[in-house]
């Protein structure tokens, strides 16, 4: 049994042991002196397994979760003490900060035209590897080992010494006389290599879209064969319908993802942000005002903004699921 487990049976076990001991108390069937100790017992054991959980929690998530909601209304440099501002950082974010909004632009674009092509070249894979064909296993493993990698400093690395001036990627394009001059110094360029990055490592959703796919029924692909459907209409009536809940998943941690991007494009842009701030993303943007111009307050307060949108866009999306994730034995 996972510790997991043993946490959820003993809670279990816990409340059933309080709910007989109200009943005793109420005048019920009394329990016996030993019956009690180990309800006791139960409950201090079911209690205790969530300790560790609670301290991590308070100490290392709430604790400064609220320490930096304080921070963003003050005025704090690391080394004097914070000065109370009010709503100063968020006024000026929004009216006297164009770098700021120049970030939320391009996160933008990062995020909407990146999180679909991901998604739907996620979701062609694994169309393509559902079909039980000789090698299949290993072609699964190829195409989710860039995932495994994840945006780690190495990968962004190679990235980079790959789109760079004379690098292989621009030199394989001079052969057939496309000069782009490299991929990192190009204003035009560098935001969609950003995003070739972002759809290479697809692994992650293409193995829960590959899931989703084996759990559709082929008696429903048959029943459409029967009516005449084609491939088309196949995918657009059945497929897609079976699997929304699936895209729906997806959709909002691929959201999530991307407007967290931060390790590739500070390690692309060797921390500045360039060329002319295109790769000045929202993440960098709120880590180079808060380590390196030492501006605390003011990199809460963006950090705050950020969690608050992506709150928002998750309550969207969960509001209107309803109308377009379906779920097998759900009458609508």
């Amino acid at each position: 049994m996972t510790t997991t487990q043993s946490i959820v049976t003993a809670g279990a076990d816990a409340k059933a042991m309080r709910r007989e001991l109200r009943r005793a108390e109420r005048g019920g069937p009394s329990m016996s002196p030993g019956r009690r100790r180990a309800a006791r017992r139960e409950s201090v054991a079911g209690y205790g397994f969530l300790v560790p959980w609670l301290i991590g929690f308070l100490g290392l998530t709430l604790g400064p979760m609220l320490y930096s909601l304080y921070l963003a209304f003050t005025k704090y440099n690391l080394f004097k003490d914070p000065e109370w501002v009010g709503f100063d950082n968020f006024v000026r974010m929004f009216t006297d900060d164009p770098q700021f909004m120049q970030s939320v632009q391009i996160t933008l674009v990062y995020v909407l035209v990146g999180t679909p092509i991901k998604l739907a070249a996620a979701l062609g894979i694994a169309m393509l590897l559902n079909y039980r064909n000789k090698g299949s296993g290993f072609f699964r493993s190829s195409f989710y080992a860039p995932s495994l990698i994840g945006a780690s400093v190495s990968v962004a690395i190679v990235w980079r010494a790959m789109f760079s001036t004379d690098g292989p990627v621009d030199n394989s394009l001079s052969f057939f006389g496309i000069d782009l001059g490299g991929w990192v110094g190009n204003v035009a360029l560098v935001v969609p290599m950003m995003i070739l990055l972002a759809v290479w490592q697809f692994g992650a959703p293409m193995v829960i879209f590959l899931a989703g796919l084996k759990q559709i029924p082929q008696e429903l692909y048959e029943a459409a064969e029967m009516d005449g459907a084609g491939p088309v209409r196949k995918f657009r009536s059945v497929t897609i319908p079976m699997l929304s809940s699936v895209i729906f998943f997806n959709l909002l941690l691929e959201l999530i993802n991307a407007f967290q991007i931060f390790a590739s494009a500070y390690i692309i842009s060797n921390g500045s942000g360039g060329p002319a701030g295109m790769t000045n993303f929202y993440t960098v943007y709120l880590y180079k005002r808060g380590f390196a111009d030492l501006q605390m307050g003011y990199a809460s307060a963006m950090a705050w903004v950020l969690v608050i949108v992506v709150a928002i866009i998750a309550f969207i999306l969960f509001k209107t699921s309803t109308r377009w994730v379906h779920y097998a034995g759900e009458n609508r």
